[in-house]
């Protein structure tokens, strides 16, 4: 991937239940979400490659790829634990060998990094999207799905969520993916580095389509993804304080990320993550025994 700089910090979060407390919980919350208007992208984010390749249309910014280049924007600060929102409509049409990309991710060869990376297809078939977590620099933790929804023809919000328990990525508020701190099982967790937030649009036939068979056709560029309603909701991190004072603070902030509420799904959100997993799901990093003969250590543990 790529990395740059970034900016600000509320409170919000949606999360719900059947219980009382979890609902009341989920109000308190969404008063900050709604509170919380969407700032416009030149609040929070900066263009970082090809600024001439962005257009704006009304709240909503377009990105293109063509046969020149393809096109990237970062967060103006970076965060530690919070939640990131972003709409977006992926590209239309034949989008063989194109990736559209929204990630967090921080600096330097052991850095942490969490990846929707959207592999473009020839026109009828599904969109895959594809999640990575990487940490300490190591990633190979792939999982991939289709979508249940054709996210060309309109706007669907992706977002993660980052604290001290897990990672969960979500479509639409329904989680597809969990990384869960498993540090008392010896195995690393995220949680000690500032991530920017980026998204880019690039090339990549020689892997994202059908493993690199199908190329980019550049009859049909330029290829373009929509971006809109950004929102991010954490633990701002000043660039001139070292990580692990960010941390400290952070962790210890009392930020509405840390509620007991979301330190795991709840019963909706499991049952929901099932049944991507079960309709959704076409590869799992867990289950490639040919690239994995060992079980990788965090799967032995849980199965998300």
């Amino acid at each position: 991937m790529f990395s740059p700089q970034q900016k600000p910090c509320n409170m919000s979060s949606s999360m719900t239940d059947s219980s009382s407390t979890l609902v009341a919980v989920a109000l308190f919350l969404s008063l900050f979400y709604s509170a919380n208007a969407t700032a416009k992208f030149d609040q929070l984010f900066q263009p970082y490659w090809a600024p001439d390749h962005f257009s704006f249309d009304g709240d909503a910014v377009n990105m293109k790829l063509d046969n020149f280049s393809g096109a990237g924007f970062s967060s103006k600060s970076k965060y530690m634990f919070g939640k990131v929102n972003i709409q977006i409509k992926l590209v239309e049409g034949d989008s063989a060998g194109t990736v559209t990309a929204f990630y967090m991710s921080s600096d330097g060869p052991k850095h942490h990094e969490f990846d929707f990376e959207f592999l473009g297809n020839t026109t009828g078939e599904p969109y895959v999207v594809q999640t990575n977590v990487y940490v300490n620099g190591v990633g190979n933790r792939e999982q991939r799905l289709n979508l249940w929804f054709d996210p060309t023809k309109d706007f669907h919000t992706y977002s993660i969520l980052w604290n001290q328990r897990q990672v969960v990525f979500l479509v639409d508020e329904t989680p597809i993916r969990v990384h869960t701190n498993l540090e008392h099982k010896g195995i690393p967790f995220p949680k000690d580095q500032a991530m920017g937030v980026y998204s880019s649009i690039w090339n990549a036939d020689d892997w994202a389509t059908q493993g690199g068979r199908v190329k980019t056709d550049w009859t049909h560029a330029p290829f373009v993804a929509s971006y809109r309603a950004f929102e991010i909701d954490g633990c701002e991190c000043p660039v001139t304080t070292a990580d692990s004072d960010n941390a400290k603070r952070c962790a210890n902030s009392g930020g509405w990320w840390d509620q007991p509420v979301l330190s795991e799904l709840n019963v909706h959100q499991s049952h929901q993550l099932i049944w991507v997993r079960a309709n959704h799901m076409i590869y799992d990093y867990c289950s490639d025994t040919g690239r994995f003969p060992s079980v990788p250590a965090e799967c032995e543990h849980h199965r998300h």
